[in-house]
């Protein structure tokens, strides 16, 4: 089970009304936080969560409406009693860029621990807090990453199959657990014992770039793909204005999603001219109808598929 939440929709600029964009997955106890804005940590509190389990903080590049909530939000985490470290992954010179913006918050009660992306690299795949973890370059006019979060769902166990083997039940776990066991002089592995892979749990998501294929790649068999959508008219000049600021229409979110077919798409990053977002809602479901123009601390759980 993965909780997402979308703490913020706003791009550039936080509002009254929208908070910059952000997001926060928490699974196993764990939390994981999407890009940090200012005044993030207020949309976590609003939310009724905890800043105490965030170890993980991945930053997707380094514009400020992405980055400079960062001092704020690790001081309330110390202030949250935070103790353990705390992990920042993002583009090349994160770590120099954050230790900069901590000039103005230099005594935090727990340790910082860096994962510089390799520029050089289309891709690249982590592992954190028991999720896969791919980060993957998009096309802004500065290096900036999507990120593609993946939990994996083994097979089903096959009790007749482990005891057509004469295996003892004791040892029945550790093939659950992928090991390989020996007993009585022979070898017994995972594969005997369980089914083929069921579905598993993917999140996707990407702002501040134009459509690429990668993007497409990656939303492809998503559960939720969040995808920002700038600009709501779809007319000539915010096509335009999309291209030049290296930003993407609505509608150019619905044509990634109809060829990704994610099972969800929540909009998100909007320009703080657009007031009511929702108002361009029947048009991009046209589109794409499982579109949800996202508001602030949008939430889901998401579970395994029961079958």
């Amino acid at each position: 089970m993965i909780d997402v939440c979308l703490l913020g929709t706003g791009g550039m600029m936080p509002l009254p009304y929208r908070a910059l964009t952000s997001l926060m997955l928490r699974y196993n106890g764990s939390s994981i936080l999407v890009d940090c804005g200012e005044a993030t940590q207020i949309s976590v509190r609003r939310r009724g969560w905890s800043f105490n389990p965030i170890d993980v903080i991945l930053i997707t590049h380094f514009h400020a409406d992405h980055i400079s909530g960062l001092p704020g939000m690790l001081l309330a985490m110390g202030n949250a009693d935070r103790t353990e470290p705390v992990t920042i992954v993002g583009p090349q010179g994160i770590e120099h860029v954050v230790r900069s913006l901590l000039v103005i918050a230099p005594r935090l009660p727990f340790e910082l621990k860096f994962i510089e992306l390799d520029k050089s690299k289309e891709e690249e795949i982590l592992e954190l807090v028991g999720l896969r973890v791919k980060a993957f370059k998009v096309n802004h006019n500065m290096l900036c990453y999507g990120y593609a979060f993946e939990l994996d769902r083994a097979g089903k166990f096959d009790a007749e199959a482990a005891k057509s083997l004469g295996l003892p039940v004791q040892y029945w776990s550790k093939l659950q657990n992928g090991e390989t066991v020996e007993f009585e002089g022979k070898e017994f592995t995972s594969d005997m014992v369980m089914g083929p892979a069921r579905k598993g749990l993917k999140i996707t998501y990407t702002t501040d770039t134009r459509p690429t294929d990668k993007i497409v790649e990656e939303a492809t068999g998503a559960d939720i793909f969040i995808c920002e959508g700038m600009y709501g008219d779809g007319d000539a000049e915010s096509e335009e204005k999309a291209r030049d600021k290296k930003h993407m229409t609505m509608q150019e979110a619905a044509e990634i999603a109809v060829k990704a077919q994610p099972k969800e798409m929540w909009l998100t990053h909007y320009s703080p001219s657009m007031i009511k977002p929702e108002q361009y809602a029947d048009a991009i479901k046209a589109i794409f109808p499982r579109t949800i123009v996202s508001k602030d601390r949008r939430m889901t759980e998401l579970k395994f598929e029961e079958k």
